[in-house]
C-alpha cells in the first residue's frame, strides 16, 4: 500500500462526505447498521475490520452465489459463485460507511481480479454488497474517483452488487486469527497485513 493510495483515499473521503452531505441516507439514526465486504480470504478481512472503533461484530461467511447453505469446501471449489465475505455490524455514530469504505480500499488490492495474492479463485474476489441505494451510490462514487485519480497502477475491478443472502461460515472460521495466530498462514500472511492496516488507521483502532 503506497503513500499515494492512502493519501488519495483520505482526500476522497473528505470530498465524499461533503458530496453526500445533503443526501437522505436511509440509515437508522440510533442503533446499528450493516456493511458486507469481500476482500479475499475472510480470515484476513475479519481480523482487520474487528480492529476499528465503532465496529461491533464481524461475521465470516459466504454471499453472492447460487448454492444454498454452501460449505467451505463447496465455496473453495469456485463452483458456487459465492465470495468469502464479512458481514460487519457497526455504530454509525462512531464510524461511518464512508470510513468503512476507506478501510475496504486499504485492506486489500481492489485491482486484482478473482484473487488476492496467492489466494486465487472467484471466491476471493473484491466485492461490495450494498444494503441500500446510498451504499451503492457511495461505493460507485469512490471507485470512479479512485480510478480517475489513478490511485492504483491498474483499474479497480471491485464488484458492486446488491446484498441478498449471507450464509455464516462454519464456527472454526469465526475469529480465526485471534484463535490461531501461531499458524503459518496467520503468522506470515495475516499478521504483516494486519500491522500495516493498524498503522494506517492508528487513530481509529480500538484500545
Amino acid at each position: 500500500m503506497t503513500k499515494k493510495i492512502i493519501y488519495t483515499i483520505t482526500v476522497l473521503l473528505v470530498s465524499g462526505v461533503l458530496a453526500f452531505a445533503n443526501i437522505n441516507v436511509p440509515f437508522k439514526q440510533k442503533g446499528l447498521d450493516t456493511a458486507t465486504f469481500a476482500t479475499g480470504c475472510f480470515w484476513c478481512t475479519e481480523a482487520k475490520f474487528k480492529q476499528l472503533k465503532g465496529v461491533k461484530t464481524v461475521v465470516s461467511g459466504y454471499t453472492g452465489g447460487k448454492t444454498v447453505k454452501p460449505t467451505y469446501e463447496q465455496v473453495s471449489s469456485g463452483n458456487t459463485g459465492h465470495a468469502e465475505a464479512c458481514h460487519i455490524t457497526y455504530d454509525p455514530a462512531i464510524i461511518s460507511y464512508d470510513e468503512l469504505l476507506e478501510a475496504f480500499f486499504v485492506a486489500h488490492d481492489p485491482t486484482q481480479l478473482n484473487r488476492q495474492g496467492n489466494d486465487v479463485g472467484t471466491q476471493y474476489r473484491s466485492a461490495i454488497f450494498f444494503h441500500n441505494a446510498a451504499q451503492k451510490q457511495k461505493a460507485l462514487y469512490y471507485i470512479a474517483k479512485l480510478n480517475t485519480a489513478k490511485a492504483y497502477k491498474n483499474k479497480i475491478v471491485t464488484q458492486v452488487a446488491p446484498f441478498s443472502v449471507f450464509y455464516k461460515a462454519e464456527n472454526y472460521h469465526q475469529n480465526y486469527f485471534a484463535l490461531n495466530g501461531n499458524e503459518p498462514y496467520c503468522k506470515y500472511v495475516i499478521q504483516p497485513e494486519l500491522e500495516k492496516f493498524k498503522k494506517v488507521f492508528k487513530d481509529k483502532i480500538k484500545k
